[in-house]
């Protein structure tokens, strides 16, 4: 079972890159996101690897760090979401977009994804929002997602303070994140004024 590769950039093709290691080139499929910031051919580079075994082929499946291929096992656990769809997922959304997507159940976020419709947008964001706390997601993840006010079910304060970002136009995702930055300064017994302020200051970084 193949966990790690590292070699050299030899060909980029739309979906997948071939590593050349000591002369074997190995084919490694990985998001559009990750292709695109590969190093220049002949650059040395460095994938972690989910292989995945089959009748008919042995599939390697490249990711930059652990947190983008936490995702994907994360999302090839939904019916319906395959290995080449949940790379199409991250080819739009980096993990702390997505996270931030889930947790605040942001179907459209999802729906960027090419031959991803509303209905398996919702089906991913209900089945995963309990899940996400648990995967690595690394230096980009939101601190305290899993035990924040709005993960843990958007009620009260939180709630109403991100719906309010969210009808002054900003997306839902972006709100989500800002509203639990500024819970988790501001304390779970802050007003909703209060926390409106502190959202839109975040916002305004």
């Amino acid at each position: 079972m193949i966990a790690m590769l590292s070699g050299l950039v030899d060909q980029v093709a739309v979906d997948s890159v071939i590593v050349d290691v000591r002369g074997v080139g190995y084919l490694v499929f990985a998001s559009s996101r990750t292709l695109g910031n590969l190093p220049a051919k002949g650059e040395p580079v460095r994938f972690l690897i989910e292989t995945h075994v089959r009748e008919d082929h042995i599939h390697l499946y490249g990711f930059a760090d652990e947190g983008e291929r936490s995702w994907f096992r994360l999302l090839t656990t939904v019916q319906g979401v395959g290995a080449r769809l949940a790379l199409a997922i991250q080819g739009v959304l980096a993990p702390e977009p997505l996270t931030a997507a889930i947790l605040s159940q942001d179907k459209t976020a999802l729906a960027r994804a090419d031959g991803v419709g509303p209905k398996l947008a919702a089906r991913i964001c209900n089945e995963l929002r309990d899940k996400v706390g648990g995967i690595a997601l690394g230096p980009g993840a939101i601190p305290g997602a899993a035990s924040s006010p709005v993960a843990a079910g958007a009620t009260g304060i939180a709630a109403d303070a991100l719906s309010a970002l969210v009808n002054l136009g900003y997306p839902r995702a972006d709100a989500y994140t800002a509203v639990s930055k500024a819970v988790r300064k501001l304390g779970a017994d802050a007003k909703l004024d209060a926390v409106i302020r502190a959202g839109l200051q975040e916002l305004g970084r």
